[in-house]
């Protein structure tokens, strides 16, 4: 009997698959039986050390477990990682791509279709821990680079929804420079740009608060070898940890409340007032974040902040004058740092915006993953419905006023000048300035309805009409995590293309490892030897295939091993 006829495009193993569906079967394994030549997508186990050494399977038993079936717990995060390199950017996407060359690639017959993957990704964020599996992915990579978390990246990335199913808040997307709706993640990344972890908020409180609620009590707990109490005692200038974000984390009082928990800020200064004196300016060379050195004109004045007495701290404010004259501000409450390390991270800021950007282009980071929606919680704190009409009322108004004042200052004016028409300007100003009078009535009353109608409420107290759902986060914080893993395996293997063969750009160094991923390869497993050989088809150029031989014998000194068999992998390129 033909398997496939009966259980579809490039089923072969009938046998697993019957024990499978009497429950029988705890999970199928994984065989690499016999060579196969020019597997489509090949390449991308060369990324598969990677993403073993970035946490993919790492206490994956310990925070999920699937039912018994076909497919195991390793498949499903396998595949998923491999899917995530090779931009296979959705799980309905895997319905256009073959099957068996999937299953090949995981030791199968076939790769799950794209139904009865969506029911694991659901059973596996439902019932699995996903969230605590990503804080325990945290805390590994930083205590594996203790030395990155010292200086962490701060920012919001709004994640617009176009779904008609609920009217989440409205937000302001500065790429596309509209109000749509989105909710909003906070992440938090190393000055390398590589992520950490992401905070979701369905009704954004902005970023001062979810840095001082959510984020700050989660970094004291993670961040390791911070310094004990009797070091903060003999040093009263050292700081556990500095947080660097953007004008929208500009507050005084943050600053002082973080410097009392020994937490340095750093930020633009959003008031910098008048422009320094060209000549307090000295050039100095400042090493990038990226590499190599920059000289850069700059000047530092201390300088208090904080109009309420009760906030007021005295701060750093180092500037850099550009060529065009224009100074930047940059203030921090860092006062042991150099100037060097202050400047560099903050103009390095663009590491988290590229991160951002490019995860949205290759790991199609703001996709839903499911269309669940979740009650939000009633004690949630949104923008009062009847606030906001009577603010845009006001808002109309007052413009309309600015107007009409203006052209009353012109008549005011042609009176003076032309005194044969003097007294036609007058009457038509009279008529003005009456109509002016009652509408600052009338705004006076609206702003005082404004006021009294609250511009915060609780999310219990919405008019029917008014409430709605957020939409649920489980199954996409999961699949953010495979992402991150997946985007730190890649970030690890740019790093050996690039610091090894001397690529400067990052840009070609991962346009590299894509073209790897989607490259055709040849699997030749020797159980004798208990070996997988992967062997890659020649890239466009000699200089990439050179490249690529110095990037499997890299590989090959790792030594990994398939999950779930005891084949060690190797890896090497097949000449043109």
């Amino acid at each position: 009997m033909d398997a496939g006829a009966v259980l579809g495009v490039g089923t072969t193993d009938l046998a697993m698959r019957v024990l499978a569906s009497l429950g029988k079967l705890d999970a199928a394994p994984t065989e690499f039986r016999h060579p196969c030549e020019d597997v489509s997508y090949g390449g991308v186990l060369l990324a598969l050390p990677a993403l073993l050494a970035s946490g993919l399977l790492r206490h994956a038993s310990r925070f999920f477990s699937l039912p018994p079936g076909y497919y195991g717990l390793e498949h499903i995060f396998v595949l998923l990682g491999l899917l995530a390199l090779c931009r296979v950017k959705s799980v309905e996407a895997l319905r256009y791509t073959a099957p068996g060359e999937w299953g090949k690639l995981l030791g199968l017959d076939r790769c799950p279709e794209a139904k009865t993957l969506r029911a694991k990704i659901k059973d596996l964020s439902t019932q699995g821990d996903a969230e605590g599996w990503a804080v325990q992915l945290c805390s590994d990579w930083m205590e594996a680079e203790p030395s990155a978390t010292g200086t962490l990246y701060i920012d919001g990335h709004a994640r617009v929804y176009h779904g008609s199913q609920t009217k989440l808040p409205r937000h302001y997307i500065a790429r596309q420079r509209l109000c749509l709706r989105a909710t909003t993640d906070y992440w938090v990344n190393g000055l390398d740009g590589l992520p950490f972890f992401k905070i979701n908020q369905a009704v954004d409180p902005g970023l001062v608060r979810v840095l001082e609620e959510q984020i700050v009590p989660e970094l004291e707990t993670r961040i390791p070898h911070q310094p004990g109490q009797a070091e903060l005692d003999a040093d009263p200038l050292r700081m556990r940890f500095r947080l660097i974000f953007d004008r929208e984390g500009y507050s005084p009082g943050l600053f002082k409340r973080m410097k009392e928990k020994r937490i340095a800020c750093q930020t633009y200064h959003k008031h910098p007032g008048k422009d320094w004196e060209q000549s307090e300016f000295i050039p100095q060379q400042v090493r990038l974040m990226e590499g190599g050195e920059a000289e850069m004109l700059l000047a530092e004045r201390g300088t208090l902040l904080g109009s309420k007495k009760s906030e007021q701290l005295w701060v750093r404010e180092i500037r850099k004058l550009s060529k065009s004259g224009h100074q930047v501000s940059i203030i921090s409450t860092d006062w042991r740092a150099s100037v060097e390390q202050i400047v560099a991270p903050q103009f390095g800021r663009w590491y988290q915006e590229n991160f951002f950007k490019y995860g949205r282009e290759h790991f199609n980071l703001d996709r839903l993953i499911d269309y669940q929606l979740e009650p939000v919680d009633e004690t949630t704190r949104v923008v009062n419905p009847a606030w906001r009409r009577l603010d845009g009322e006001v808002r109309k108004r007052v413009a309309a006023q600015h107007r009409r004042k203006a052209r009353l200052y012109q008549l005011e004016l042609a009176g003076e000048l032309d005194t044969a028409k003097a007294e036609h300007y007058m009457d038509q100003a009279e008529t003005l300035r009456t109509a002016i009078e009652q509408e600052d009535t009338e705004i006076a009353q609206k702003k005082k309805q404004r006021k009294e109608a609250g511009k915060h409420i609780e999310a219990s107290e919405l008019p029917e009409e008014e409430k709605w759902l957020k939409l649920a986060t489980r199954s996409k914080h999961f699949i953010d995590t495979i992402k991150i893993i997946a985007y730190r395996a890649e970030t690890a293997m740019a790093r050996i293309v690039r610091e090894k063969l001397n690529l400067h750009h990052q840009d070609e160094a991962r346009a590299l490892i894509r073209d790897i991923c989607t490259t055709e390869a040849n699997l030749i497993p020797d159980q004798q030897a208990k070996t997988l050989s992967v062997e890659l088809h020649s890239l466009a150029t000699p200089k990439a295939n050179a490249i690529v031989a110095h990037l499997c014998a890299e590989l090959n000194e790792t030594e990994t091993i398939y999950p779930g068999t005891d084949l060690r992998m190797i890896f090497k390129t097949v000449s043109p």
